[in-house]
């Protein structure tokens, strides 16, 4: 009676496809329970003939690997320096799409054009800054918001020319754009008080000409982190008075006093993007952002110091239309923006907001055009354009090295204390 026992269990193991262990030890099978095996020959050799007449359960076909070969390649997101000739944008988009899934289910998935691959980040300046960041304990956007440009800006051979933008008051941000990659919470870490210090300490070493500090939303700061971020300009400035800085601000929850108080200490270029047009922004920017308020925000830098080169910048891609878009600028220019950037948005993960296409470089250069025609000083626009991008410093830097030559007492020459700023 106990033999039979046994055979029945060992043929009940074997349909459920689980091994059978040579050493007589525990093991689970499935949800079922646990068995115990015999490790005699005889009994091995039954299970296994068991096995062999059991019916083979039927498994649920995937698409995965379907997914896989029609998602981005490896070479979607580099390009080495012995690529082709790139493919004409049509050509490109139309062999990147593909159709997947189950059939009677299966839908397109674009893969990234040509035109979008970056190279490698990998040499010695890129290093440099990246030990230096780690060492000081600061963040950058470029790493967390995964920019495609890090390489760029950060790889050059003449430091002077090299850009980092700094991202203050840590690493997580209170608010939870459908776009943005950075970590969110609604309680995150105390600011370090030892910030403004160990960036400009940073900054001065590098040597250089013109950085870009940005920062998260710290929507659980009575001032929003302002005061922080004013400090540390001023820091900066007198470590460094002959460096040009730009701050890339938040909307202080629409408090603009706190926007006068950045304005006025020190830097070159005010920045705050209103990231999409005015119908998208509900979809794509957190409920507390508005385009009404990023335009207000941007009016009063303007206003508290006139002097200063305002900016902001726009992701294509996204389901705006053309008269969409032509609104947006129009309202920039009505409170005298200086400087407007387009780039494509690109997807950081499956949990953001999908692409709704991917604009070709002939559509950026036609909105470069029209940004110029409608009196913008500058526009940076392309695929891989981003607010802070280098090109684009490079222009206003010699913009405003001029005015400095015509005017010594000019933007960023003389900043004030963070209690000043406020009068």
């Amino acid at each position: 009676m106990a033999a039979a026992s046994t055979n029945r269990l060992r043929i009940l193991c074997s349909s459920s496809r689980a091994k059978v262990s040579q050493s007589g030890s525990l093991f689970y099978i499935g949800s079922r329970g646990y068995a115990t095996t015999d490790p005699s020959p005889s009994a091995t050799g039954a299970a296994a003939a068991a096995a062999a007449t059991a019916a083979p359960t039927a498994r649920r076909r995937t698409t995965f690997k379907d997914q896989l070969n029609a998602g981005p390649s490896f070479s979607d997101f580099v390009s080495g320096g012995n690529d082709d000739a790139p493919l004409d944008p049509s050509e490109a988009y139309a062999l990147k799409t593909a159709m997947v899934g189950p059939a009677g289910r299966k839908k397109e998935m674009t893969r990234l054009p040509s035109w979008l691959k970056t190279p490698i980040p990998d040499s010695k300046n890129y290093q440099r800054l990246k030990k230096d960041l780690r060492g000081l304990n600061l963040h950058t956007v470029c790493e967390e918001a995964r920019c495609p440009n890090i390489s760029d800006c950060w790889g050059g051979d003449d430091k002077s020319a090299a850009t980092a933008t700094i991202m203050l008051m840590g690493d997580t941000c209170t608010r939870g754009c459908r776009f943005c990659s950075v970590k969110t919470s609604r309680t995150p870490a105390p600011l370090d008080p030892h910030e403004p210090e160990n960036t400009a300490e940073a900054i001065s070493r590098w040597g250089l000409g013109y950085v870009v500090l940005t920062s998260v939303d710290r929507d659980d700061l009575a001032d929003g982190g302002a005061r922080h971020f004013a400090e540390t300009v001023i820091k900066i400035k007198q470590k460094a008075p002959s460096m040009l800085v730009e701050c890339l601000t938040g909307d202080y929850a629409g408090d603009l006093d706190m926007v006068a108080l950045v304005a006025k200490s020190g830097l070159d270029v005010y920045a705050h993007n209103v990231e999409t047009v005015e119908a998208l922004t509900p979809h794509v920017r957190d409920r507390r952002a508005t385009f009404q308020q990023s335009i207000r925000v941007l009016d009063a830098a303007k206003k508290a110091q006139p002097s200063l080169i305002t900016k902001t910048s726009l992701m294509l891609g996204l389901g705006e239309t053309d008269e969409q878009l032509w609104d947006a600028l129009r309202q920039l220019r009505a409170v005298n923006v200086d400087v407007v950037t387009f780039g494509q948005y690109m997807r950081p993960t499956k949990r953001h907001m999908a692409v709704h296409e991917y604009v070709t470089p002939d559509q950026f250069e036609l909105w470069r055009q029209r940004a110029l025609e409608m009196g913008f000083l500058y526009c940076a626009s392309g695929p891989l354009v981003r607010s802070s991008y280098k090109a684009g410093e490079a222009f206003i830097e010699n913009v405003l090295k001029k005015r400095r030559a015509g005017n010594p007492g000019a933007v960023g020459e003389k900043p004030v204390s963070v209690d000043e700023a406020t009068r």
